[in-house]
């Protein structure tokens, strides 16, 4: 396991200060009956960085359950803390209940052990799992607690079987295997930190999805009242602890130091003490403390407030903290300094400014920052040039040029979608290009145009739709035509570096590339414009461009397609004399608007908004993550904010039209009628079948039209049809912070804005499978939602399943969409507002999500005359899906 040199980058922060056990503050605060004063303590723990909050009651003069339910029911009403989890801690089973009992959301219990045996201890941990809550395990048995490795690593193993074999998730223990106190004199004190990283790192490799916490001021104890060697103390801790393994700790969140910046010769004893290093360590370490105790620095105390100390700095280096920081309470006044001092606005741009954007740059390419506090640190970067400007525009000289390097960028004609090209653009922006930004919908003429007024030095085209993919070759040989020399990027959901090189290259005599994600950009860019790192580029670009094409061309390739004649007889087979058939309400269609937010809200797949930045893994285990678990749990606290916020004041407005008609199936085709009668035709919608060869004999060739009843059987079946948008009113309210320079919360926003109409989505097909009689009786958790564990489909127009992005036309007209909920089709057929989805609902429970794949030209040609289509036309909207 690797760490960075912050210590804190894959760490869950439990605060500890609202422990009347741990803060004399806290538990005199509770004991003066100051709730107020006890919740501001826990404010700042949240403010200063906990990822949870622990709580504990247990106090000779306390009512202890009391005192739990009140305090956890006044967090319930600040929203400011009760955004993140509690750890409910406690001795007594009593108090912990009636934490549990107001706790919302998912809470840990510290602590449950061995102590008493495994009945009692399995008795335990049905409680804790019965509120649906974690637990914290001690290593504790029957013989006490443990101090070695071994009998830590031996109590852990038994506990973490126990607990599995009697149906605990594992992914909800957290194992405490005891941090006890080092630098006492005490000669076989002395291994304690040593034999916690080795727990650690064995529990984490051999008991699987268990973590590893601990109360990190423990290790100090023994240098109480001097606060700079008790912070360097956790620091190096839990440097060494998070690299062997601990993920989770109970720390003062307002007290947290950085292990790269502890002073060197503190740092060294610190460290002598924690490993071990020599037998004379604990004695300087405490001669150390002794001088600083009699220096007068041990006093400091971050809990009055965040530390201010950078603020001491140079205005170079306040400025560079900004921005790394994502800081803009004091931009404005560093950045009048700096110009009060340089003379010229623009050499605070060029200056001071881009120096600590520079720093940004380099740990952004290390690694050692992440999406999110990119797109912060921009944030600062904007709000210090807007402050500069009006000094710029006040002294501009005729003539005067800005030699930063140009790039144009846009979302191809007929696409809707820009959060990955916005979220470029920020990181292109901070790295000292100058972005233009063309915005959605662009044709290749404006680009052109754009390009040549701003002298472009690289043009980026951005899609997320598969037809994009045919605007980007267009442009590509448009630009060709027209004798561009500029070098071109691709990038978008649908793109890829084969197609980039196969279909787009060939056309275009410059460099065309394709970048996979923003955080790749900078470093493709900066080679294509340098004159010591362009060739070197290229020529790697060149062969990887050939390799590709060679591939294409066949070489490893087997796949073989069966005719389409033979894929129709061995079809996916429904008993349709058996088949239940679900019967609708009623016929027609039906109108949501508006639609609660905060229902939408609750059956949110967090997962893809992460995604959207780049932090890849699965909610809520992303939190955790080991590399950058920390920035998705800000980014998380964050998007809790701004989503009250478009909650509270209806900034989105959410709306959806659907309908269930009677329908039929004839081969690749399902008809719809206007009522049970089927005499009169509404529609067709047209499908597609698998060619490809299988690999198991015997599997059928599926097309949706499979799950739909066939007119020759005389059963009355049915086809549902929905259109969802998030509103083109939170586009306006995005764009609105992006005005102001905010494309943090501006890029949030529009994240949200996407979990908003996917939510929808899941919500209103769950309206319609109960409006269908069969999603009645359904129970089902959001998890159960997001992995679609219920009767039926939702396939969508340009998906794996329908490929043809046409078909949604014949939705459109179905639904009077445009009409009904003001959503539009792009001559690409992509869907405006971007945050919107559309489908066909199929109810069938024999009914699947598959990929038809590609097609050979028979039935290509089939397609055509069935949609009453030229052949021409069909390849082009079919070309993805078109057999080599």
């Amino acid at each position: 396991m690797t760490q960075s040199a912050n210590p804190f980058s894959n760490f869950v922060i439990v605060g500890e200060r609202t422990n009347v056990t741990g803060s004399a503050k806290f538990r005199k605060l509770i004991e003066a009956d100051d709730y107020a004063g006890a919740l501001a303590v826990a404010r700042q723990q949240v403010e200063s960085g906990a990822n949870v909050l622990d709580v504990n009651m247990d106090a000779a003069l306390i009512d202890g359950p009391a005192a739990m339910r009140r305090f956890l029911n006044l967090i319930a009403s600040e929203p400011d803390i009760a955004r993140i989890p509690l750890m409910i801690d406690s001795s007594k089973w009593e108090v912990i209940e009636a934490g549990l009992k107001c706790a919302q959301g998912k809470s840990i219990v510290n602590s449950i052990s061995l102590k008493e045996g495994e009945e009692r201890f399995i008795e335990q941990a049905k409680r804790v799992r019965r509120y649906g809550a974690a637990a914290v395990v001690m290593a504790f048995d029957e013989q006490g607690q443990a101090d070695s490795a071994k009998r830590k690593v031996a109590i852990c193993t038994r506990a973490y079987h126990v607990l599995t074999d009697s149906g605990f998730p594992p992914e909800d223990i957290i194992f405490d295997p005891n941090i006890f106190a080092v630098g006492t004199g005490i000669e076989e004190h002395a291994d304690y930190a040593l034999a916690f990283f080795e727990a650690a790192r064995v529990i984490r490799e051999s008991l699987p999805h268990a973590h590893v916490s601990g109360g990190v001021s423990n290790v100090s104890f023994s240098f109480r009242g001097n606060e700079p060697v008790r912070e360097a103390m956790h620091a190096v801790f839990l440097y060494h602890a998070i690299r062997a393994g601990m993920d989770m700790g109970i720390v003062n969140a307002g007290m947290l130091e950085i292990y790269d910046e502890i002073e060197p010769k503190l740092k060294e004893l610190v460290e002598d003490v924690l490993l071990n290093r020599n037998p004379g360590a604990t004695e300087a370490l405490i001669d150390h403390a002794e001088q600083l105790k009699a220096a007068g620095t041990q006093s400091r105390d971050k809990n009055s407030g965040p530390d201010l100390s950078w603020r001491d700095g140079t205005v170079l280096e306040r400025m560079t903290h900004a921005l790394v920081r994502g800081i803009t309470d004091y931009i404005e006044e560093d950045t009048e300094e700096a110009r009060a001092a340089l003379g010229k606005p623009l050499l605070v741009i060029e200056g001071p400014l881009m120096d600590g954007m520079k720093v940004v740059g380099e740990l952004f390419g290390a690694g050692k920052m992440f999406l999110p506090q990119v797109v912060k640190s921009a944030r600062v970067m904007k709000k210090a040039v807007a402050y500069l400007e009006p000094f710029m525009l006040a002294e501009k000289v005729e003539g005067e040029e800005d030699n930063a390097p140009v790039f144009v960028i846009a979302t191809v004609k007929g696409d809707v979608h820009d959060i990955g090209k916005n979220i470029v653009g920020v990181v292109l922006g901070c790295n000292g290009y100058k972005v233009v930004d063309l915005g959605v919908m662009v044709d290749c003429d404006r680009i052109l145009a754009a390009a040549a007024e701003h002298k472009a030095d690289i043009i980026g085209l951005s899609g997320l739709i598969t037809p994009s993919l045919d605007e980007m070759i267009f442009n590509a040989k448009e630009f060709e035509k027209r004798g561009v020399k500029t070098p071109l990027l691709i990038g978008g959901a649908t793109t890829s570096r084969a197609h980039t090189a196969i279909k787009i290259s060939q056309h275009f005599s410059q460099p065309v590339v394709h970048v996979i994600d923003a955080s790749l950009v900078v470093g493709v860019c900066n080679s294509l414009l340098s004159e010591n790192l362009r060739q070197p580029f290229l020529a790697e670009h060149v062969v990887r461009e050939q390799a590709d094409r060679d591939l294409h061309a066949g070489k490893g390739s087997s796949a073989v397609y069966i005719p389409f004649e033979e894929a129709k007889k061995q079809k996916f087979i429904v008993d349709w004399a058996t088949a239940d058939i679900a019967t609708p309400e009623s016929i027609g269609s039906h109108l949501w608007d508006p639609v609660p937010l905060a229902e939408i809200a609750e059956v949110f797949d967090w997962s893809p908004f992460f995604h959207a930045w780049e932090l890849r893994g699965v909610f809520p285990k992303i939190l955790k993550h080991e590399t950058h678990g920390e920035e998705a749990s800000k980014l998380f606290d964050d998007a809790q904010r701004v989503l009250e916020d478009l909650i509270k004041n209806d900034r989105v407005h959410a709306r959806a039209v659907w309908g269930v008609w009677p329908a039929a199936s004839t081969g690749e085709d399902v008809a719809l009628f206007s009522d049970d009668t089927r005499t009169e035709l509404l529609r067709t919608f047209h499908f597609l079948r698998q060619q490809k060869e299988k690999v198991k004999p015997g599997t059928p060739f599926q097309s949706l039209a499979d799950f739909v009843a066939p007119l020759a059987s005389g059963r009355a079946d049915y086809l549902g049809a929905f259109a969802v948008t998030a509103g083109n009113e939170v586009e306006e309210y995005a764009k609105s912070f992006r005005d102001k320079g905010d494309d943090y919360t501006a890029i949030i926003i529009q994240a949200l804005a996407d979990r908003f109409a996917e939510g929808l989505a899941e919500l209103l097909h769950r309206k319609v499978r109960r409006f269908m009689g069969f999603g009645i009786t359904e129970d089902l958790a959001v998890e159960d939602l997001i992995q679609e564990r219920y009767r039926g489909i939702r396939p969508a127009a340009g998906y794996p399943a329908c490929p043809d992005h046409t078909e949604k036309q014949a939705v459109w007209d179905l639904l009077d969409v445009e009409a009904k909920v003001g959503m539009q089709l792009t001559s690409s057929y992509a869907m405006f507002p971007p945050s919107s989805v559309s489908g066909l609902y199929f109810f069938n429970e024999a009914a699947r999500y598959f990929n038809v794949g590609k097609i050979g030209r028979d039935q290509l040609e089939d397609y055509a005359v069935r949609k009453g289509m030229s052949l021409e036309l069909a390849e082009k909207w079919l070309a993805p899906n078109l057999e080599d």
